[in-house]
């Protein structure tokens, strides 16, 4: 006689489940990653340096030192004079000194650009590093001489130092990235920086953690089929 017996069920036990099936792995596509804004800093810093060097070259041809021409009364003036200090004739005496810090700052500023994300930190850094290079130029081919060449200033507005185009594009830059930072806009992400966002692997879990059910169910203990003593 022929017993239709189903293994597992002749002795009355049943085997035990590793708990609910796991869904099959579905290919997600990546993230698009950020666009790169290397090319917008790199613009803007060209635009201001061809306008800062030909502004000067100009100034140098067109104006006499000591001889200011007016513009609206005195008030605003070109005022050709030669600075040996940074923007708006302050620290003056420490040209070398400046010359090394400012080369610095544009080899700073290129490699910083190749994770540069934020247009507008593209704009305050492009207008720093044009600013930057135009001054430099001067630093290293006007008189006197290498690393101490003099900086060509020529508008004189009020009671305000004498200025070129870099002065003002230097320090705007550094205004615009000083109100990014208080307002959240980091150089290296798209957008303001959420609340509660933290360096490191954001929103990953670790297996076993309570508020990750796939966690739990990894760390539960997998139930192993009896062995049939029949």
């Amino acid at each position: 006689m022929v017993t239709d017996e189903t293994p597992g069920k002749a002795s009355g036990k049943v085997e035990p489940t590793t708990g609910a099936a796991e869904p099959p792995d579905v290919p997600v596509d990546p993230a698009p990653r950020p666009r790169r804004r290397l090319g917008l800093l790199l613009s803007v810093a060209a635009v201001i340096l061809v306008l800062d060097v030909v502004t000067k070259v100009l100034a140098v041809r067109l104006l006499t030192p000591g001889q200011p021409v007016s513009i609206i009364g005195d008030t605003v003036t070109w005022t050709l004079v030669r600075n040996s200090g940074a923007a708006f004739s302050m620290a003056t005496g420490y040209t070398w000194v400046l010359t090394l810090v400012a080369t610095g700052v544009v080899i700073g500023i290129i490699w910083m650009g190749r994770r540069l994300v934020s247009p507008w930190w593209a704009l305050g850094l492009g207008l720093i590093l044009g600013g930057a290079m135009g001054n430099l130029i001067d630093r290293f081919f006007r008189s006197p001489g290498p690393l101490r060449g003099h900086v060509v200033d020529f508008l004189s507005i009020g009671w305000w130092p004498v200025f070129n185009v870099a002065d003002p594009s230097v320090v705007g830059g550094a205004i615009l990235l000083v109100v990014l930072s208080l307002f959240g806009f980091d150089f290296d992400t798209v957008g303001r920086r959420q609340p509660g966002d933290e360096s490191g692997p954001v929103g990953r879990r670790q297996p076993g953690d309570e508020s990750d059910p796939v966690g739990r169910r990894g760390a539960e203990p997998v139930a192993r089929p009896e062995a049939d003593p029949s």
